[in-house]
């Protein structure tokens, strides 16, 4: 990736990390957790910076962003994208996250409706059972082990301001997973922003459960006859949770279209 701009934005209590790459309406990307931008988007970012102004950032305790004594929530981490782009001077921006960035960017929607025009939720899920059967105990008991020479272990050996900071990550994800406060069907159905909702067929998300949500957002109608309406629903074929973001070209062409739609 080339990038066009970086910096640190000092917003509650961190200096948190952002790349700006491109040029265009603004779109912001919230990576997943133990990764950070390289990870969850070097390969789809180039594409989607060819026509926008991308926005890249990084959470508490991942990447260049250096933890805080503070809990990770995605309500939390939510008010801190905010912040950064109070900081920035973007009024409203296209919100594109993935996997605990889906939850964070979800959350950007529900607080600050004004900010976000467009939301992109991938690998998105609002209740536990949302997951496949079991898959949360995993993420609740994860150990820094589990990761050791995995590219996100690998990747934040190399970006972060204090490597030896990686146990406590570990502790803080498998803590928030276990304190996770999930958002009702309801306030799903609320969120203003149109929304696509993305998924791997082999996802660790359920495809029932992305229906589900797809449904709360407005879709699952007979377009001929009612027409499109603002969500829409990608299941991309052969797909795992961890490949869904190398389906760069896949990715990049329908969110495009959803984008200027």
């Amino acid at each position: 990736m080339t990038t066009h701009t970086s910096g640190y934005a000092p917003v509650n209590g961190l200096d948190m990390y952002y790349e700006i790459h491109g040029t265009g309406d603004p779109l912001v990307l919230i990576h997943g957790s133990f990764s950070a931008i390289g990870t969850s988007f070097g390969k789809l970012l180039p594409y989607l910076a060819k026509n926008r102004q991308v926005i890249g950032v990084e959470i508490q305790g991942h990447g260049r962003t250096a933890d805080i004594d503070r809990p990770l929530s995605p309500q939390v981490l939510a008010g801190d994208v905010a912040a950064l782009l109070g900081h920035l001077g973007v009024g409203r921006a296209d919100v594109l996250g993935y996997s605990l960035g889906s939850s964070i960017a979800f959350h950007v929607a529900q607080q600050r409706p004004d900010l976000v025009r467009k939301l992109v939720l991938a690998s998105f899920s609002f209740t536990p059972d949302g997951l496949h059967p079991g898959l949360a105990d995993g993420f609740e008991s994860i150990r820094p082990e589990h990761l050791h020479g995995s590219p996100f272990h690998d990747e934040y050996l190399q970006l972060a301001p204090r490597p030896g900071d990686f146990p406590m990550l570990c502790e803080k994800v498998s803590a928030l997973m276990r304190d996770l406060v999930e958002p009702t069907a309801e306030e799903v159905r609320s969120i203003q922003a149109p929304t696509m909702v993305v998924i791997g067929d082999s996802d660790i998300i359920r495809p029932e459960h992305a229906v589900e949500t797809f449904r709360l957002r407005g879709g699952g109608v007979a377009g001929d006859q009612a027409g499109l309406p603002d969500a829409r629903l990608a299941v991309l074929p052969g797909t795992t949770h961890v490949t869904l973001v190398h389906r760069a070209e896949w990715l990049a062409s329908m969110i495009d279209d959803f984008l200027a739609a």
